[in-house]
């Protein structure tokens, strides 16, 4: 493995506290209760949650970088409150393997439940790390387990086109995994996101339900109203300015440049309309959500070629 010399990388503005989660214990995860008997875990970067219950443990979500120490949680809260650490529910928040690739660890008679189009993911994936959901539904679904009620939706495609979200209105929680990353910005293209008008809209179907606190999938907090509507307020102004940007730059420059490479010139055009449509917004909100100076570029691009393909926002017919 090459070393890479670490005075030539780039320096980025530092993370605001607010950002930031719990300390980990030595072995590498938090643990902590949401409300009652419903509990999170992260490992800083994941996050996962289950409830106790008198029918077992509903685990939602099973994120590889967190693995073994899931259970180790589960242990370490039953054996504080004297109850079962039996994982008997799995719950599937979207098929991604960074989400649910340590689900093989839990027994094969765990009940795994999911949207139906993550079933036929996982079959068509064939990962042995995650076994496919058997229990699915298609728009709407409510568990009664142990007592405790969990309200599955599928409001459509967003970050993937099988995410759904997680309510447990007796418990204030709200989880939808992979569009607002609490006091963070996105990651690449909006967190590697493949219908942007989905992720868009995501935060007000979340919004609409009535929660407290937000399980959303990443870093080391737990979210809030507040940070939804943030999160809403910076992708609006990525949208604004990348209609601004649409508007305004000239592709003729790297036309008259690249002449017959095309790819080239268009390649230059696009990132300056995403440079451009960017710059504002990472100045706004640099200070305000960690890593707005890191990825914000990247999400602009994903937002703006939505809206000119999606959308048709700046396109033209041949006279």
């Amino acid at each position: 493995m090459s070393a890479t010399d670490t005075s030539v990388l780039p320096d980025y503005a530092p993370v605001p506290r607010s950002a930031l989660g719990p300390a980990l214990n030595e072995q590498g995860y938090y643990v902590g209760r949401v409300e009652r008997n419903l509990y999170w875990i992260t490992d800083g970067t994941y996050q996962s949650a289950f409830l106790t219950t008198s029918d077992g443990v509903v685990l939602l979500d099973a994120p590889p970088t967190i693995g073994n120490n899931i259970q180790r949680a589960v242990d370490e809260i039953a054996s504080a409150n004297g109850v079962s650490n039996k994982v008997t529910h799995l719950i599937y928040s979207h098929h991604h393997a960074d989400h649910v690739g340590a689900s093989s660890l839990f027994d094969k008679n765990v009940t795994r439940i999911g949207h139906e189009e993550t079933r036929r993911l996982l079959l068509r994936d064939d990962d042995p790390a995650r076994p496919p959901n058997e229990e699915t539904f298609q728009d709407r679904r409510t568990l009664e387990i142990g007592g405790e009620r969990i309200d599955l939706a599928w409001h459509g495609p967003n970050h993937s086109p099988d995410n759904i979200v997680i309510h447990l209105p007796d418990h204030d929680t709200l989880m939808l995994i992979d569009i607002v990353n609490p006091g963070w910005a996105p990651v690449y293209v909006a967190n590697l996101t493949e219908d942007i008008p989905g992720y868009i809209e995501a935060p007000a179907n979340a919004l609409a339900y009535s929660w407290k606190h937000f399980i959303g999938g990443h870093n080391g907090r737990l979210g809030t109203r507040d940070d939804l509507t943030l999160h809403q307020q910076y992708m609006a102004d990525i949208a604004d300015n990348s209609r601004k940007a649409i508007d305004s730059v000239d592709p003729t420059p790297y036309f008259v440049k690249y002449g017959e490479n095309v790819w080239a010139a268009l390649k230059g055009y696009l990132d300056e309309i995403a440079s451009t449509a960017a710059a504002p917004v990472i100045e706004k909100y640099t200070g305000v959500i960690a890593a707005a100076d890191v990825f914000t570029e990247s999400t602009t691009f994903q937002v703006m070629q939505s809206i000119r393909l999606d959308l048709g926002y700046g396109s033209q017919v041949h006279p």
